[in-house]
């Protein structure tokens, strides 16, 4: 069994003396782990660092084996948020995510699509921004999306200002009456948030993460890497 395709390295950890295990996000394989031998080396380390995109060959016996990659960098995203802190923290934020959501072995091009144009905009202007999109979409593709488009108690599409922290959908101030100290706000403008925004988006995010997301994996913590993340976006 064997194949060919571009990743994004999530996570490395060592495999006995000299090898390491990776898991990577592909646009055809999804989350894929496999074993690059001599991949602690002084050679290979350099290379396997999160968020590098990598050109990757992936052969096992069998197809429900972990097997083993041959992996060439393509480029390296560590390298260049180095001098950033905020960008090295929004990337270890993407890929401890990736790796806690992602089903193993799941193709979700869209997904992909996304998170590498994220990647490629590393230390670009308004990046918070985009990386709440990001989270947002991230959401929807694990099937935890929000729905905006009107209120559910009263059905209008203007005056939406809160979101169910239940059921991810608007309510407007009049839909939400005494129950509105229980509602999550609902940004001005979540899909296209100004810094002001953050804060608001970010806790909404937050909520569906942790209770909404993480509860159907098992109830695992969410990665610590996002809150730090978070954190120092919102400093």
């Amino acid at each position: 069994m064997e194949w060919r395709d571009q990743g994004i390295l999530l996570a490395v950890r060592p495999h006995g003396e000299s090898a390491a295990i990776i898991e990577v996000f592909t646009p055809d394989h999804g989350r894929h782990a496999g074993v690059v031998r001599g991949g602690t080396g002084r050679r290979m380390a350099p290379v396997l660092q999160p968020g590098a995109q990598l050109d990757l060959a992936w052969r096992a016996r069998l197809e429900d084996h972990l097997g083993a990659y041959q992996v060439e960098l393509i480029k390296s995203r560590a390298a260049e948020a180095l001098s950033d802190p905020l960008a090295l923290s929004g990337l270890s934020a993407v890929c401890a995510l990736l790796s806690f959501t992602l089903p193993e072995r799941e193709a979700h091009g869209a997904l992909y699509a996304r998170t590498e144009a994220l990647l490629d905009a590393l230390g670009a202007t308004r990046w918070a921004q985009a990386y709440l999109r990001w989270e947002l979409a991230l959401l929807d593709e694990m099937g935890f999306g929000l729905d905006l488009g009107q209120c559910a108690v009263t059905g209008r599409t203007d005056g939406l200002k809160y979101i169910s922290p239940k059921t991810g959908k608007a309510v407007t101030a009049e839909g939400a009456g005494t129950y509105a100290h229980r509602l999550l706000p609902l940004a001005a403008s979540l899909e296209t948030p100004d810094a002001s925004d953050l804060a608001d988006g970010f806790l909404v995010t937050g909520h569906f993460l942790a209770h909404h997301l993480s509860p159907s994996l098992g109830e695992r913590p969410l990665p610590a890497a996002r809150q730090r993340f978070v954190d120092r976006a919102l400093r």
